[in-house]
């Protein structure tokens, strides 16, 4: 009936280009800032070309396929990366370095095809990857579940990768396979039921903006009655790890949009027009109406939620409640929007790979960090629901402790204590002279962190898998104690008994190859990139790192080469070969050793793993002075090398 009573008025023929420019490259409509022609574009990098009824951005020499202002998004045809008859082999993606355009991580995914094989992008240590294997026959009416095929998301602001592919077998017939690796729209993938066929070139969404530098030529403002433009930096929607040019990604980006009730082309002067007209006091009553009906509906959707939430909460053996308790409490939404002053960017501590955690202060003036999940879907709201039953399990000092969560906002909150120093991740690779990591500091952090994976792995109600164990994830505190976080990919053994994934997770570097070859996750897992962390202790290096030429070798791979040629003293962290005991620091390297083996079942427990590092901490409290070392005649142990040369990635990395 509102729809029947209201009059519609279409602006005539709204102006999407300069006046005077061509509109259409074959059936391609062309919009500005976008152009062809001189005068017809903002910038350069807007600049289109026309050839045999195909658009083409002029400078990156990409076909278009489509432009759209109001998402301010831009499909091209980017190249399919195809390898046979290599075990391995690397190719490059397009270079959109030093322009307004970036392969969208929201409307993209990494897709692999073939056999027994990594297939992965990086560039500047940012990876992202997936493992396709063929033990079993893919079913074509199914999704992609890493069988014949794999996808994986991208980070976010990569404007320019390396695109890989690493055959994991011996096999001389299986090596000689073609095998497929690309970015491309996920929309595409899915109307192709995951099977791109012979596609030499596939859809790709960039994100694009207005550069700062350019915004000007555009002699509109940033607000008017009929359009708006937001600003973007690289920051506010990434870490700064994600960074691929210095001088475009980290600088202002202008996205424009009309307003509500307008249509056309907001980086037009004027461009907006508005697109209803003659509303009669009727036609206002019925539109305030609808807008009480729809506040109303979703009022009610709002307690559906909250109580389907409650249920499956309930279901985890949580116990949460209108109140404060030990268990932690049901937060309002207008209570977290005003603690975090509107989740404004500002406030953002942190990104993970399941949400932008921010900074907020409650009404008594506590201190608290709050949790916004990435999206709405079903394995998001698995993962909500998961970390807050795995957190409301868990009472120990040196784990991150949950104060409560939000069901009233659309996508669910976590609200945990707030951990003001940072990370160690932060504090190993971007040293503090005002918190210097001294040997002493490091063995507390290492004994701390062991002692929180061994309380969750045998002395929690149920053993619990933390399953991203990594620097990123170790918070300090006001008193420099280590804190476990980011439990969204954890897993209690009564909720999940057979640790079986379809699709690896992890961070690369971390992960245990032995989970990465089987999909198996274990405590053994846990241990595995606990070892890891101890390594980056040891070393102060990450866990990707660069020697020489070499780039993006294993810091495992690099220790494992230093135990065996002996040569463990010259990879050490200054200070720990300054400060540190060497019987203490051989007995580490070995511990390492220990928890970095191939085989899984000849891991240490984590419980074994604190108990070694108990006895470090009391021997070498015994002993603070710094006594000159002599390095020469160590003896380390050594064990089987993985024939995976490196781990694997499949989620973005955080701090968050």
């Amino acid at each position: 009936m509102l729809f029947q009573l209201m009059v519609v008025l279409s602006p005539s023929s709204s102006q999407i280009i300069k006046p005077g420019c061509q509109k259409k490259c074959g059936e391609i409509p062309i919009s500005y800032p976008f152009g062809i022609g001189a005068g017809c574009y903002l910038d350069d990098s807007f600049a289109i070309n026309c050839r045999s009824s195909k658009a083409f951005l002029a400078r990156i020499n990409l076909e278009v396929l489509n432009i759209s202002l109001e998402a301010n998004t831009i499909l091209v045809n980017h190249p399919v990366f195809n390898t046979c008859g290599s075990a391995v082999d690397s190719k490059v993606s397009a270079n959109l370095e030093n322009s307004p355009f970036f392969f969208s991580h929201t409307r993209n995914k990494l897709f692999g095809q073939g056999c027994y094989f990594l297939a992965y992008i990086n560039h500047n240590q940012t990876y992202a990857g997936c493992y396709s294997s063929c033990f079993l026959e893919r079913d074509p009416t199914t999704v992609c579940l890493g069988i014949h095929c794999c996808h994986s998301p991208i980070p976010p602001f990569l404007q320019f990768f390396n695109a890989s592919v690493e055959v994991t077998t011996d096999n001389p017939d299986i090596v000689e396979e073609c095998r497929l690796v690309f970015v491309v729209q996920e929309d595409w993938l899915l109307r192709k039921k995951w099977n791109p066929g012979n596609s030499k070139a596939v859809p790709v969404v960039l994100d694009w903006g207005i550069h700062n530098s350019s915004f000007h030529l555009l002699n509109i403002t940033t607000s008017t009655s009929t359009s708006h433009c937001n600003v973007f930096t690289n920051a506010k929607f990434a870490n700064k790890s994600f960074s691929t040019s210095t001088t475009a990604s980290n600088s202002p980006f202008y996205q424009c949009n009309c307003n509500r009730g307008f249509q056309g082309n907001p980086y037009l002067l004027k461009g907006c027009k508005g697109v209803v007209t003659g509303l009669p006091s009727l036609l206002l009553v019925l539109i305030g109406a609808w807008r009480l009906h729809i506040m109303i509906k979703r009022r009610k959707n709002i307690k559906v939620k909250e109580k389907y939430f409650k249920c499956l909460l309930m279901q985890q053996h949580l116990t949460l409640y209108d109140g404060s308790g030990d268990r932690g409490r049901l937060f309002k939404s207008k209570e977290l929007d005003k603690a975090t002053n509107h989740f404004n960017v500002n406030r953002i501590l942190g990104r993970g790979g399941q949400g932008t955690v921010y900074k907020g202060m409650l009404t008594d003036g506590k201190i608290i960090a709050v949790k916004k999940p990435k999206e709405i879907d079903e394995r998001k709201h698995e993962e909500f629901i998961n970390e807050v039953a795995i957190l409301s399990q868990i009472n120990h000092r040196n784990v991150v402790k949950l104060l409560g969560c939000c069901l009233e906002t659309e996508v669910p909150l976590i609200v945990y204590e707030f951990i003001p120093n940072g990370t160690l991740y932060q504090y190993l690779h971007a040293q503090n002279e005002e918190f210097p990591l001294t040997w002493e500091r490091r063995l507390k952090i290492a004994l701390e962190v062991a002692g929180a994976l061994s309380y969750l792995h045998s002395a929690a109600s149920l053993p619990i898998y933390h399953r991203d164990v990594k620097s990123a994830n170790i918070l300090l505190d006001n008193k420099y104690a280590a804190k476990v976080a980011d439990f969204g990919t954890s897993r209690s053994i009564a909720i999940d008994q057979t640790h079986v994934t379809t699709k690896v997770q992890g961070t690369f570097g971390y992960l245990d190859p032995e989970y990465f070859r089987s999909s198996q996750f274990t405590d053994k897992s846990d241990v595995y990139s606990f070892g890891v962390v101890l390594l980056e202790l040891l070393t102060g290096q990450k866990p990707i790192i660069s020697i020489g030429l070499e780039e993006g070798k294993s810091l495992v791979n690099h220790f494992m080469d230093s135990m065996q040629e002996d040569n463990l003293f010259d990879i050490l962290d200054p200070q720990v070969k300054q400060l540190g005991k060497k019987e203490e620091i051989v007995t580490i390297a070995n511990l390492v050793n220990n928890c970095l083996n191939v085989n899984g079942k000849k891991r240490p427990t984590m419980k074994e793993v604190a108990m070694v590092l108990e006895g470090i901490q009391a021997s070498s409290q015994k002993d603070n002075g710094n006594v000159q070392q002599d390095y020469e005649e160590v003896e380390y142990e050594t064990h089987e090398r993985t024939e995976i040369t490196e781990c694997w990635d499949v989620d973005t990395t955080s701090t968050g």
